[in-house]
């Protein structure tokens, strides 16, 4: 790109959701133009997954972090499978990251785990004064931006709060123990 201006982040999403739509109507055309077309995409892609792979390896740890941290190239290395970090890694730092957002709004997030291509998460958002569907697409959008290799991100139920419960109360009245008593006995005063 040489002295070219640079691409935002914006216009990244801007651009790959353009070529989301290309693909999906290349992918809906039939015939020898469409199918010769798609190759061409997954070549030049796997050529591209090739050169990234080779630029990782060259890196060092230092660079590698550096790479993971841009929002365009960490998703780059999740497509070509060359991310150095498990998704599971990756969406508990997000959700670490937007929990401290929302602990200032009153709400709660938790990471439950990661199973297959799911994260199940935890919120909690009594007395937040925000909308929890507000939240819940703002918690799902940080997992996804993190772990983009994901298919979902699942809200699971509170658990209730423990209750407790004295054992006195749950044994039968003749079962129950006498309760001590605090007046002094004869001949102990």
């Amino acid at each position: 790109m040489g002295d070219a201006p640079r691409l935002t982040d914006a216009d990244v999403e801007q651009r790959l959701a353009r070529l989301d739509e290309l693909l999906a109507r290349v992918e809906g055309l039939a015939g020898p133009s469409a199918d010769a077309a798609l190759e061409a995409v997954r070549g030049l892609t796997e050529l591209y997954g090739e050169a990234l792979a080779r630029v990782r390896d060259l890196a060092g740890p230092e660079l590698t972090a550096r790479l993971t941290d841009d929002q365009l190239v960490g998703h780059l290395l999740v497509l070509h499978e060359l991310h150095p970090e498990p998704a599971e890694r990756r969406v508990a730092a997000a959700v670490d990251r937007i929990a401290k957002v929302l602990r200032e709004r009153g709400a709660a997030v938790e990471l439950v785990g990661v199973d297959g291509s799911v994260a199940s998460v935890r919120l909690t958002t009594t007395g937040c004064g925000c909308s929890a569907s507000g939240i819940e697409e703002a918690v799902r959008e940080a997992v996804l931006a993190a772990a983009p290799e994901l298919s979902d991100v699942r809200r699971v139920p509170d658990e209730p709060a423990a209750a407790f419960i004295p054992l006195e109360s749950l044994l039968p009245a003749a079962a129950a123990p006498a309760a001590p008593s605090c007046a002094p006995t004869a001949g102990t005063a």
